[in-house]
């Protein structure tokens, strides 16, 4: 017979070796969780470092109650890695966190805890912290929600689906019934890989659970801090992600309508996107190239602006097999 858990930690990670030992060495001294049944899957997303040879040193070494798994998944793609963690996982819950997430020695308790106070409870993320490796830029904080920093209080909040706000996969925490009742098999957005510059796979299933009735929420007892390196506040790397996020932006934003409505839906978020548009352009005229932060913030606009058409263009929107149902 199948081993249930009351909990699951996956960690998804691509060349991860050098920054997984931290993540476990915390895992592994989690308090508060004698009454937990858990389990950590850790899940290589054809990696090329030595990341399943680092799993396995840790699993001929580790003298712990809860088991230490490994899964391979060929599919390159956060989504195919996650896919894969919640048919492995074992646990009622699965706790995602990235191999840059390093949660506080409370963290699984916390979140074990929460799944029973809020029964109807889909998924609920964590409060994330940063660690910046070098210090940000100016005004920096107007952007830097979009690299899974979320500080919202420190009292319990849901995420109401007319706000259109959602936390990130970072620290997140999923039902798994909830998952495989209404995430797609083959979603729309998997994450990014070379030659796909789509992002937001995080947000696609979230969508599909709050649609379904879930319940998603933010839970400030999870802390976690998330390290963010110097070459994640280069222009070379902020300018793409910012891209894949605005074209992405359709698929987040319709999942939730009839299709019926969403011809109407799309021209009304064209139209709030144009004149959003034109109000950054007035306000930051003489920084649109030339500071960081409006750049990233002009190139969210006017690609959430045409995804429609880029998704169409790109056969997103037309194959059956990923159709937004």
């Amino acid at each position: 017979m199948t081993e249930k858990f009351d909990f699951t930690v996956s960690i998804p990670t691509y060349n991860g070796a050098n920054r997984l030992p931290e993540l476990l060495e915390r895992l592994r001294n989690q308090l508060y969780i004698e009454k937990i049944s858990w389990e950590i899957i850790v899940v290589d997303n054809n990696s090329t470092d030595n990341t399943s040879q680092l799993i396995q040193y840790y699993q001929k070494n580790w003298q712990c109650p809860f088991p230490l798994k490994y899964y391979f998944e060929e599919q390159q793609g956060a989504a195919y890695a996650r896919k894969k963690a919640v048919l492995e996982a074992r646990g009622e819950f699965i706790g995602f966190l990235d191999d840059d997430n390093y949660p506080v020695l409370t963290w699984v308790s916390a979140a074990y805890s929460f799944s029973k106070e809020y029964p109807n409870v889909g998924a609920y993320g964590s409060q994330i912290h940063p660690d910046w490796e070098v210090e940000p830029p100016e005004e920096f904080h107007r952007i830097a929600p979009f690299l899974a920093i979320t500080e919202r209080g420190n009292i319990p909040l849901l995420y109401e689906s007319n706000k259109k706000l959602l936390p990130p996969s970072a620290g997140l925490v999923v039902r798994k019934q909830a998952w495989l009742d209404n995430v797609p098999n083959k979603p729309i957005l998997t994450g990014r890989v070379t030659g796909n510059m789509l992002t937001s796979e995080d947000l696609e299933m979230l969508c599909y659970i709050q649609k379904a009735g879930w319940e998603i929420w933010y839970n400030p007892e999870m802390e976690i801090f998330h390290k963010i390196p110097g070459s994640r506040l280069q222009k070379d790397y902020l300018i793409p992600f910012f891209r894949g996020i605005g074209l992405s932006r359709y698929i987040t934003r319709t999942i939730s309508i009839k299709p019926l409505y969403r011809p109407l839906a799309c021209l009304i978020y064209m139209i709030n996107d144009l004149r959003k548009i034109v109000f950054h352009l007035l306000k930051y005229h003489n920084k649109t190239k030339e500071n960081l932060v409006t750049t990233c913030e002009f190139q969210l606009l006017l690609t959430s602006l045409i995804s429609p058409y880029y998704l169409w263009k790109n056969g997103y929107l037309n194959n059956s097999k990923t159709k937004v149902t």
